[in-house]
């Protein structure tokens, strides 16, 4: 059974810095892509950061400059700096497992989310 487990998320200072942890496992084929999204109350699940097969990132406009994702095969670590209090939601990790071309599943990807992490942005 696959499980997306997120920790790192709490209360800090407009300004101030987190970094939020994700790990992966259980699936039978790679994470090819693995990545952070949000949801503020009240709001939509938006995209914050993602990475695909450890190279190419895509951030939201509003974190850019802000925010780095980074990648160690089954985990990915979203470090959070000059953090504002419109950063203030849950946080998700997302885990995408692909078989491979060569596989009789070729093609065929499997979406995975953890349970979330609060970040609040509070002074």
């Amino acid at each position: 059974q696959v499980q997306v487990v997120e920790s790192g998320g709490g209360l800090v200072q407009p300004g101030g810095s987190l970094r939020l942890s994700c790990a992966a496992s259980g699936s039978i084929f790679s994470f090819t892509t693995m990545g952070w999204y949000r949801q503020a109350p009240g709001k939509e699940r938006e995209l914050v950061a993602v990475m695909a097969n450890g190279e190419d990132t895509n951030y939201a406009d509003s974190v850019k400059g802000r925010f780095t994702i980074s990648r160690d095969r089954d985990t990915a670590d979203l470090q959070m700096n000059s953090l504002r209090p419109e950063d203030t939601a849950i946080y998700y990790c997302n885990a995408v497992a692909e078989a491979p071309s060569y596989s009789s599943m070729a093609g065929r990807r499997w979406n995975y989310w953890g349970q979330g992490t609060q970040v609040t942005v509070s002074s």
